[in-house]
């Protein structure tokens, strides 16, 4: 290889360690990858989800205006099954996980 590209490619490995670290590769052999995402607690993480599903129903109900009367009968009511999954989300028992988690860890 010529010194430029060599210089190159140590380029690219620098950049890849310093910028390619949001997935890594999962503990078994399946050749998938994890990622993790930074939350304060495990009642953030229940508020992050919660949110997201409101944003799905709100979606929904906006789309749900353009459908013509004779389909709303034969499709699935997601909206209807996402309000009821939110109903569902154990928003309390996330703030529990935390107090647990601290009186757990307090002395680490």
């Amino acid at each position: 290889m010529e010194t430029n590209e060599i210089k190159n490619v140590a380029y690219l490995r620098d950049l890849t360690a310093r910028y390619f670290n949001t997935q890594k590769p999962s503990a078994d052999t399946t050749g998938k990858c994890t990622t993790q995402i930074s939350l304060q607690n495990y009642y953030e993480l229940g508020s992050t989800i919660t949110n997201m599903l409101k944003m799905c129903i709100l979606a929904l109900e906006q789309q749900e205006h353009k459908i013509s009367e004779t389909d709303q009968h034969s499709a699935i009511n997601v909206m209807l099954i996402l309000e009821m999954v939110l109903e569902m989300f154990p928003l309390d028992e996330f703030e529990v996980f935390d107090e647990i988690n601290k009186m757990c860890f307090a002395d680490s």
